[in-house]
């Protein structure tokens, strides 16, 4: 089944077609950046852009960087202050007039690799890690979605959250070199193991294309390994949700 796919972060929002039973990307990615503003309105219009750019008829998936539930959006996250309380799902509906399934960014990246990536028939617990704006988490028990981790907001010394200094936008914003910003990611990864002792860490978004130039700072016990499909995951995950909630009526 052919479904669209929307990756929306901080800096930019993509898209791409799906075959959601395969996890194959049918077109090339289409991309377009966040609006400066992160207002629920301005970002609306291009989703509503990226829809009318594939001529799509049906329903969409889309992964989404703050905390989601039941479609709702608890926390900013890195957008504006006022999604807090917004329908996503209505919002991108009204704006769209497609159906849409919204879910949490990484939890959307987490779908893609336990299904067609390195998590695929893995058991115990499976944290993805996707290093972006921010640094989201997916987790996964037996392969069942556990929604809504959010360990980037763990605080962490002066820094209100954790992401705030070891996401990408913090390497960034210091201008840190890789080998600093790896340590700081180790730290982060430290903090994980401590707390929740995953079976495996699979560590993915926008940064994971520059493995060869952090990996060897990762000094944690458990098992840490690059999501192959890399930042396509999030428009691959967010359809393969889209076909289950269209099948089953929930995320499981």
């Amino acid at each position: 089944m052919e479904i669209l796919g929307i990756d929306v972060g901080g800096s930019g929002i993509k898209g791409a077609l799906v075959n959601a039973e395969t996890g194959e990307m049918l077109t090339e990615r289409y991309r377009i950046p966040t609006p400066s503003s992160r207002k629920p309105e301005d970002m609306a219009k291009v989703i509503a852009q990226i829809v009318d750019h594939f001529k799509y008829k049906g329903p969409v998936g889309c992964g989404f960087p703050t905390i989601v539930k039941n479609g709702v959006c608890q926390s900013p996250g890195n957008l504006h202050p006022s999604w807090v309380g917004v329908n996503i799902d209505e919002l991108f509906t009204k704006a769209t007039g497609h159906e849409f399934t919204v879910l949490n960014d990484a939890d959307a990246a987490g779908y893609a690799s336990m299904n067609y990536g390195v998590g695929k028939g893995k058991e115990g617990l499976i944290i993805m890690i996707t290093i972006g704006t921010g640094l989201g988490s997916g987790a996964f028990y037996n392969g069942i979605l556990l929604p809504n981790f959010e360990l980037g907001q763990i605080p962490f010394k002066k820094y209100k959250k954790i992401e705030h200094y070891a996401a990408a936008s913090a390497k960034e914003r210091e201008g840190l070199t890789f080998e600093k910003w790896g340590k700081r990611f180790n730290k982060f990864l430290k903090l994980v193991e401590l707390i929740i002792s995953p079976d495996l860490i699979i560590v993915g978004g926008g940064t994971s294309k520059r493995w060869q130039e952090f990996n060897h700072l990762i000094t944690i016990e458990t098992d840490v390994v690059k999501a192959e499909l890399m930042n396509h995951a999030g428009i691959i995950g967010a359809a393969v949700a889209c076909l289950r909630e269209q099948h089953h009526g929930h995320l499981d």
